[in-house]
């Protein structure tokens, strides 16, 4: 059952955002906007305008939504009025209001429990974003996503939920006719090029070629503007399944039958002549540095750049 008064309560604009957008296509219809929807700038309007807005009777659809966004100052200046609006709601009337914060301890927060709904609007935890976006993709696409295709965008991604939702997007025009969005159409449309310069930079580590590897590590950064919050993700994937290929090799399973196993697409002769190069014992060691190159990025200790060069010459060594 819809509300009649909701406030999207958060400190990330990009999340409250997409919570405001998500929240207004289940209102209304795109081609009902223009006469049934009143988005002020809230520094232009009193209370008074913005709840005529609410009560005047909608036209060629059946309700009226008034948005107003960024509106902590606009609701300190007219609580009295939006108080006395939260005990008598328009029934044909949907207010939006989004802000920074909300304090329950207030009277008009008291009022809205009764009146209408409050939705928060935090970052999910790490553990809690691949639910977040197989939702989203089914939801809001009609798509099915995998667990283990959810992971592997978020590390190609990052774990930024917007940026998560805009590639889920582009990942849905792409597969177009597809049910499904695998881990290969991911591969293909976002993180090959990443995927490719980390396994260039992998590849010259294991052939002891340091320089080689720090300079295409920089033309990695250069190529992309996205490095910055993604090189981490693709070092993690290969890692990974280098890890995993290792693992599967030492309980004896045949190449094809690993490569089946774990996608790998490529060259799988220079693959494996890597993964010869190289012990199980090396690999773990390597994804504990890259661990410890993450947190170092993530607490601002250092830039991404510098600390991924630090990273390989860590491994080079």
């Amino acid at each position: 059952m819809e509300s009649l008064i909701y406030v999207i309560a958060g400190k990330e604009d990009s999340l409250v955002s997409a919570q405001y957008q998500e929240l207004l296509d289940e209102l209304i219809e795109p081609s009902q906007r223009t006469t049934g929807l009143f988005s002020p700038d809230p520094a232009t309007i009193s209370a008074a305008e913005c709840l005529d807005e609410l009560r005047t009777a909608p036209f060629l659809t059946d309700k009226r939504v008034v948005a107003i966004r960024q509106a902590d100052d606009f609701i300190s200046a007219n609580r009295n009025s939006l108080e006395k609006y939260f005990d008598a709601p328009c029934p044909t009337g949907r207010l939006i209001l989004t802000v920074k914060s909300w304090d329950s301890r207030t009277r008009l927060a008291k009022k809205l429990s009764k009146a209408g709904k409050l939705i928060n609007v935090t970052q999910p935890k790490r553990w809690q974003l691949p639910q977040h976006i197989i939702e989203y993709a089914n939801k809001t696409h009609g798509k099915k996503l995998s667990k283990d295709a959810a992971e592997v965008l978020i590390e190609l991604v990052g774990d930024e939920l917007t940026r998560l939702y805009n590639e889920i997007d582009k990942l849905a025009l792409y597969t177009e006719k597809d049910k499904i969005i695998t881990q290969k159409h991911i591969e293909s449309l976002i993180g090959h090029n990443r995927l490719f310069n980390a396994f260039a930079v992998i590849d010259a580590i294991t052939d002891g070629q340091t320089t080689a590897a720090v300079e295409r590590l920089r033309n990695m950064f250069a190529e992309d503007r996205s490095s910055e919050y993604t090189v981490i993700g693709a070092f993690a994937f290969h890692f990974r399944r280098i890890f995993n290929a290792k693992a599967l090799e030492e309980k004896g399973l045949s190449q094809e039958k690993i490569a089946k196993q774990l996608n790998i697409w490529g060259n799988r002769e220079q693959f494996f002549a890597r993964l010869r190069k190289i012990t199980l014992k090396q690999i773990g060691k390597y994804i504990q540095f890259l661990a410890e190159t993450d947190y170092a990025i993530k607490t601002g200790r250092a830039k991404a750049q510098i600390e991924m060069e630090q990273f390989v010459l860590r491994l080079a060594k």
